[in-house]
């Protein structure tokens, strides 16, 4: 089974790395997420479906307030992602479907536009793999990214996770469907390493 860390005990030790803190999404978030989204709204909707239903600060603090219950119940685990020298916040980075009979769970993430081609977000993901391994006893984590998403695509061939297939016409996003370049990573991977 995944274990799953107290949501407050993670909020008051967050994850740090060199130049980030990744800390739960916690309805206290909302404000800053609607701002991320809304200076970010073109690049994002391209790749995710989602961007269209924050219309405002309000359907923000209802995706945050859904974050905490998320994670409360071992659905999903979602990250803000802050600079550690000002505390901004860069995005979110998560760890998606948690089937614990299984130890799977699939990573998600977006950078608000200002804050991509830095490798923050391959720095944030880097660390999230590592928590999911590491902290919640993980055997596999999936990713998924449109087969013309390149910058994703990069962060994911960074991580080292393993190509496994292409999923046609998995998501309809922006008005047109996007065909998903699938891949995985499990422990056995990690430790070969």
């Amino acid at each position: 089974m995944l274990v799953i860390p107290p949501r407050g005990e993670v909020r008051v030790h967050p994850i740090q790395t060199d130049r980030l803190l990744l800390a739960p999404v916690d309805a206290t978030d909302g404000n800053d997420l609607w701002a991320a989204v809304d200076a970010s709204r073109a690049t994002l909707q391209r790749w995710l479906p989602w961007v269209q239903f924050h219309s405002d600060s309000a359907a923000s603090t209802r995706f945050a307030e859904a974050c905490a219950a998320d994670w409360d119940q071992g659905r999903a685990l979602r990250f803000i992602i802050r600079d550690r020298s000002t505390r901004a916040l860069l995005g979110i980075v998560g760890l998606e479907a948690c089937v614990h009979m299984h130890r799977g769970t699939e990573l998600g993430y977006w950078l608000r536009r200002d804050a991509t081609h830095r490798g923050v977000m391959t720095e944030a993901a880097r660390a999230t793999v590592d928590f999911a391994f590491r902290h919640m006893g993980a055997n596999r984590v999936r990713v998924a990214a449109a087969t013309d998403n390149h910058p994703s695509l990069r962060v994911i061939g960074r991580l080292g996770f393993k190509f496994e297939g292409i999923a046609r016409q998995a998501e309809w996003c922006d008005g047109r469907w996007l065909d998903h370049a699938v891949f995985a990573l499990v422990a056995n991977d990690l430790a070969a390493r």
